[in-house]
């Protein structure tokens, strides 16, 4: 029985991370998936994972989603266009300007054609890496060209509601522009951190904590990936990395000499506006930034002691509002933090403590 917004058939061409999550999230709705893929070993390993079956030439698609590299996208669209005259056909590429730039340079018809991009992935890749919840409660941008129609605009809004994504309409340079400043440059700054351990002694990376594994954790993503999207969104990134380096310079005047008047002063200034960039990201289920109170617990490294604490939270009756677990060094024990409302935070400790529960801090 089917659960969804779409009708069917939907075709994917390219079945990586993307692509096959995408399948599994619309098998899962009842819907008929038809899958393609330049790979027949990717391919085939997508239809076993059970992301869809392999698309026949001569099945009509109601919706055509291209997740192919961001350098072959616009030429993949523009055939798929073509063998489905009467279908939608979208693309998940995490750039939009340059597709929709190389497509318009075709002198092609538009009308079907609505570009969009899920805000959603992970540093895996492949279809193996697939999961059909990946879209869930996540921005998925709609970017509409001027002479997309208004029910190829529906089909592609069905599909991001039907995995359950949140849509937000953008205008392609707008999103290439935004893309820029909150995941491509993001991307690098966090691949030139991780890159000086690389050569570091191994003693110096094992006081590494929590704060090291947040900023460089994506930069374990595909580099073959990264250099199509940062080569497709070239001009919008470097924007963004030059006002970077100007910072930076500030930074090292100020550090090679930091008794020089103004040199506290400004490196002050700076952290401080990094105060006020982490408050403009938006908070739980994109609200505004709520600043929450931690409370971090210890805990035995062995199986069930994170899911006793979290039930005995939810026995206590106080909503946790987020998680973040941490490991001691030489130490079999866990640092799951949790963060709670502030006017939550002495209840629940007092609670922790008479159940026994060690707060550290």
């Amino acid at each position: 029985m089917k659960d969804s917004r779409l009708t069917g058939p939907i075709k994917i061409v390219g079945t990586g991370l993307i692509g096959t999550s995408i399948g599994l999230a619309l098998k899962s709705k009842g819907l008929e998936v038809l899958l393609e893929d330049a790979s027949p070993a990717v391919l085939n390993l997508a239809i076993d994972f059970g992301a869809g079956s392999k698309f026949q030439p001569g099945s009509e698609p109601e919706l055509v989603i291209v997740c192919t590299p961001p350098d072959i996208t616009a030429q993949v669209i523009a055939a798929e266009l073509k063998a489905h005259p009467k279908a939608t056909v979208t693309d998940v590429a995490s750039v939009k300007g340059t597709v929709l730039t190389a497509l318009q340079q075709q002198g092609i018809g538009l009308e079907n054609y609505v570009g969009s991009h899920p805000m959603a992935g992970r540093e895996q890749t492949g279809a193996l890496a697939g999961r059909g919840d990946l879209f869930i409660g996540r921005p998925w941008v709609v970017t509409p060209n001027k002479d997309s129609s208004k029910d190829s605009m529906l089909a592609v809004e069905s599909l991001a509601l039907d995995l359950g994504a949140a849509i937000v309409f953008m205008d392609p340079i707008e999103h290439d522009r935004a893309v820029a400043l909150v995941s491509h440059a993001p991307q690098i700054i966090s691949s030139l951190l991780a890159a000086r351990l690389a050569s570091a002694d191994s003693s110096d990376v094992s006081l590494a904590g929590q704060g090291l594994r947040d900023t460089t954790r994506i930069a374990a993503s595909d580099p073959k990936l990264w250099m199509q999207i940062l080569s497709a969104n070239s001009q919008q990134v470097s924007d963004v990395l030059s006002s970077v380096r100007n910072d930076l310079d500030q930074i090292l005047e100020a550090l090679q000499d930091p008794a020089k008047p103004g040199s506290l002063t400004s490196i002050g200034k700076l952290l401080e506006s990094g105060n006020l960039g982490v408050a403009k990201i938006p908070g739980k289920h994109g609200s505004s930034a709520t600043k929450y109170a931690k409370i971090t617990v210890m805990i035995d490294d062995k199986p069930g002691e994170l899911a006793r604490l979290l039930t005995e939270v939810g026995q206590i009756g106080i909503n946790l509002e987020d998680l973040t677990l941490e490991h001691a060094t030489g130490a079999q024990v866990g640092l799951p933090e949790l963060y709670v409302l502030p006017n939550s935070e002495a209840e629940l400790v007092a609670a922790l403590v008479e159940r026994g529960w060690k707060i550290v801090g």
